[in-house]
């Protein structure tokens, strides 16, 4: 039997980073047993599918490391409608399904309940296909379901608390569970791998699979992805998108490696690991089905560890959207033209090991690239205080009788006019970085100036000194 294996998301919104996880679980499964990986897109909600969200998903996937090209599809659930009605004829016509006209309301004026399921009142009343008629699947009287997964065990559900639920709307097209049902079977998946969230209808799906005389598929439901407060991970109040996470500059690596941690764990006391040991050692069967918690500092640490291990050319590569505003990524503060390569060459070894997003590298070096810095007035007025027009003066004069200007000539001779002062480095240094670069942190600030060069370095000092008159 080879081994298929299916992604299923909808074309309704930004990529979810729960949805990745499962991408790229099912993604490792599949390459483990030699089999196929599956892209279905689902996009039968006419009123929310855009056609630009369904290219979100394929770019989302080719930033993970799941490309074009290497998987069968994208396939779209609209495209096997018929297939879908058909199944839903045969539900009815073998008497595993019939036909309901009730409303909420009828249901409710039975019940006395809001919260009771239906109640079966059309079973046995031989009402047949019309306007509004839903047609309901038959659910046994007795019994239980068992799903077999291999994340949970054998969940057991007792058949007669499942309600006969809806499989086809009153205009006849069939609803989620079994066009879901019929894809799958369609398509030879025999495992579904998907979220904790989805178990609650495996029950159903694996009653309509025997219905329909097809063997049900293996089923692993991986745990939900919760925030800080053990909450299910919500677009509405969570950062979850991935596209968010890309523009930000997180490295494909970094992400793809923390998502695969999200319940699961590679052998040994580490987590940072190449990708080639996750295709190795991930087993479904190893994944805690506990909630996992999405840490965004922790992701955010894991990233600064990969931008780091990058060699130098690697990254300066990588920041190229951010310094040049490419695609998505909004345009740096400076004029393209006002952009120096050498330059950033020559400071990204040090703002490569300060950096834990690529966003970041934008109000590290802009400095070098502005006619004049950006200034932080917060940091403004916090550095500069009384005495600091004074040091700049001194500052001005020792630097404008330095011989050579590079990074250590720069600092020996600003420690020495500090010291005349009293003050330590740090102290003595503040001013002048913020004169020189708008902010009281950044790079290291006396490689900075060698960059920076003597004219442009002590015209900003001047500029500085004139602000405290």
């Amino acid at each position: 039997m080879t081994v298929r294996v299916r992604f299923a998301p909808s074309p309704t919104g930004m990529f979810h980073v729960g949805g990745a996880r499962s991408a790229l679980q099912n993604w490792i499964y599949a390459k483990q047993q030699g089999g196929v990986f599956v892209l279905r897109i689902e996009d039968t909600d006419a009123a929310r599918n855009k056609p630009e969200w369904t290219e979100g998903i394929l770019s989302a996937l080719d930033w993970i490391g799941i490309s074009r090209g290497s998987y069968e599809g994208p396939h779209f659930q609209s495209e096997n409608a018929g297939e879908h009605r058909a199944a839903a004829a045969r539900l009815y016509e073998s008497g595993r399904a019939y036909y309901c006209d009730c409303t909420r309301e009828d249901v409710q004026a039975r019940t006395g309940s809001q919260y009771q399921g239906y109640d079966g009142y059309h079973r046995d009343r031989g009402l047949g296909p019309g306007p509004g008629h839903a047609l309901r699947f038959r659910t046994p009287d007795e019994g239980a379901t068992v799903v077999v997964d291999l994340i949970r065990g054998e969940p057991t559900f007792e058949n007669k608390l499942i309600e006969d639920f809806v499989i086809a709307r009153g205009d006849g097209s069939p609803v989620f569970l079994l066009a879901n049902v019929v894809d799958d079977m369609t398509m030879g998946i025999t495992h579904v791998i998907r979220a904790e969230e989805h178990l609650p209808n495996t029950p159903k799906q694996q009653l309509l699979w025997d219905a329909l005389g097809v063997k049900p598929p293996i089923w692993a439901h991986v745990p939900v992805v919760v925030n800080e407060k053990r909450q299910k991970l919500s677009k509405r109040r969570d950062k979850v998108a991935l596209e968010a996470y890309r523009e930000e500059g997180y490295l494909p690596g970094a992400m793809r490696n923390y998502l695969m941690l999200l319940g699961w764990a590679p052998s040994g006391d580490r987590e940072i690991v190449p990708w080639s040991v996750i295709e190795e050692e991930f087993r479904l069967e190893e994944v805690n089905p506990s909630p996992a918690f999405f840490d965004e500092k922790k992701l955010r640490a894991f990233n600064g560890d990969y931008i780091r291990a990058l060699p130098v050319a690697e990254f300066i590569d990588a920041c190229q959207p951010w310094l040049t505003g490419t695609g998505t990524i909004a345009p740096p503060p400076w004029q393209p033209e006002e952009f120096d390569a050498d330059a950033f060459a020559a400071v990204a070894p040090l703002a490569q090991t300060r950096i834990t997003v690529l966003s970041e590298i934008v109000p590290n070096v802009d400095f070098l690239f502005l006619a004049s810095p950006l200034i932080d007035e917060a940091a403004w007025a916090k550095t500069m205080k009384d005495g600091s027009a004074e040091l700049l003066d001194d500052a001005v004069a020792a630097f404008e009788a330095l011989e050579s200007w590079d990074a250590e000539s720069l600092k020996s001779t600003l420690e020495a006019v500090g010291a005349e002062r009293g003050l330590k480095l740090g102290k003595t240094q503040a001013p002048v970085r913020v004169a020189v670069t708008g902010r009281t942190v950044g790079l290291p600030l006396f490689e900075s100036l060698e960059v920076l060069g003597r004219e442009r370095t002590l015209t900003r000092m001047r500029a500085a000194r004139l602000r405290l008159v």
